[in-house]
């Protein structure tokens, strides 16, 4: 097992709600409530969940783009939330991040060679400034760009073109740490496949670690090694790819999962679907005990009164971890045909790594306007 390169423990992020005219503090949100776990070296662990769940705010205090309330988080042995000066600004070298919208994540007001050697100017000893043009270049073809258009500007460049921008300016200094905030969720289909095909090269290449936040589960089975499933601000469910999307233990995800749709047509609507009522609860008044037993077709009394832990649970083959007092495995994620005898096979309800390579492995071929 590689080793530990970044770990959260227990980090808490909680925003005050002022109210009248004395702006006094009359709640909290609670955006981010007890979160720990643990990125090793060159591996994705992909961050799931719903809007709102509270996941852009942990990538943000990673990156410490946001102070936590409590607890911290540790990078190669050292308190990254408590770093100050010099040792935040060197540490923050290794600790880089992709924000999600590829539009307002680039100054228009500076060239595409500006932008990504920005990092050069903050970071002096990185790269001597007579060969900063050049790594500049050398960063844009590595990410499938032409290094010849150095001078131009973001609004000259298409959305897909703009986020492998937002990339090469993330690796410039080569960091050991990729925050990827939804890198992809403003792009369409095709584009997708091509920046994940390209993220997955580049962290074969550079040795990078991945937190990759987003929200459509395809995406995230296909690029992690493993996956956090997050509801209203908590850890539901932690394990490793096959674990969490083929024995989830965890009544959300499964719910998650089952919402899915099913690329094969003739199995649509021969699976069981899994219906969540009512509505997701208030950060700033999230229900006592289980978060998730407003919704919650299991939920007993002790969910209303007692906080599940994130624990070690039995999932039909192993165990992963699993915040849940009645985790039990549940098949959502592979749906057979009950017509197997005309000759239909399983079919996945998420896409596999074949299919979404399939969609486009090669560099962006987008024209700029």
């Amino acid at each position: 097992m590689p080793e530990v390169i970044l770990s959260a423990q227990n980090l808490v992020k909680h925003y005050p709600i002022r109210t009248g005219v004395m702006r006094r503090v009359t709640g909290q949100v609670k955006a981010v409530d007890g979160v720990s776990f643990e990125l090793h070296q060159g591996e994705t662990l992909g961050i799931v969940g719903e809007s709102g769940c509270g996941k852009s705010t942990l990538g943000r205090l990673l990156m410490r783009l946001e102070e936590p309330t409590s607890g911290s988080v540790i990078f190669q042995g050292a308190d990254w939330s408590a770093a100050r000066g010099a040792d935040m600004r060197r540490i923050r070298r290794d600790i880089q991040i992709v924000f999600q919208d590829p539009y307002t994540s680039l100054n228009p007001r500076m060239t595409v060679g500006d932008i990504v050697g920005e990092p050069f100017e903050i970071h002096s000893d990185v790269v001597p400034a007579d060969k900063r043009r050049a790594r500049v270049q050398e960063l844009l073809e590595l990410v499938g760009l032409n290094p010849e258009h150095i001078h131009r500007y973001p609004h000259q460049f298409s959305g897909g073109q703009r986020q492998r921008i937002g990339i090469a300016r993330g690796i410039a200094l080569n960091p050991k740490v990729l925050v990827c905030d939804e890198p992809v969720s403003a792009l369409d289909v095709s584009v997708q496949a091509q920046v994940v095909n390209l993220m997955e090269k580049l962290q074969k290449e550079l040795g990078l670690a991945y937190v990759f936040i987003a929200h459509d589960l395809s995406v995230v089975r296909h690029i992690s090694d493993r996956v956090g499933v997050m509801y209203l601000g908590k850890m539901a469910e932690l394990g490793e790819e096959d674990q969490v999307y083929d024995r989830p233990t965890h009544p959300y995800t499964q719910a998650l999962l089952s919402a899915v749709p099913v690329p094969d047509p003739t199995l649509r609507g021969k699976r069981t679907q899994i219906v969540l009522t009512g509505d997701v609860p208030s950060p700033a008044n999230p229900p006592a005990g289980c978060r998730f037993h407003t919704r919650c077709w299991k939920a007993q009394d002790r969910c209303k009164s007692e906080v599940p832990e994130l624990i070690m649970r039995a999932d039909g083959v192993g165990e992963h971890e699993s915040a849940c007092h009645f985790a039990e495995p549940q098949t959502i994620v592979e749906v057979k045909d009950v017509s197997a005898s005309q000759g239909v096979e399983e079919s996945p309800a998420v896409l596999t790594a074949d299919q979404v390579e399939a969609i486009g492995t090669e560099p962006s071929q987008e024209s700029s306007t």
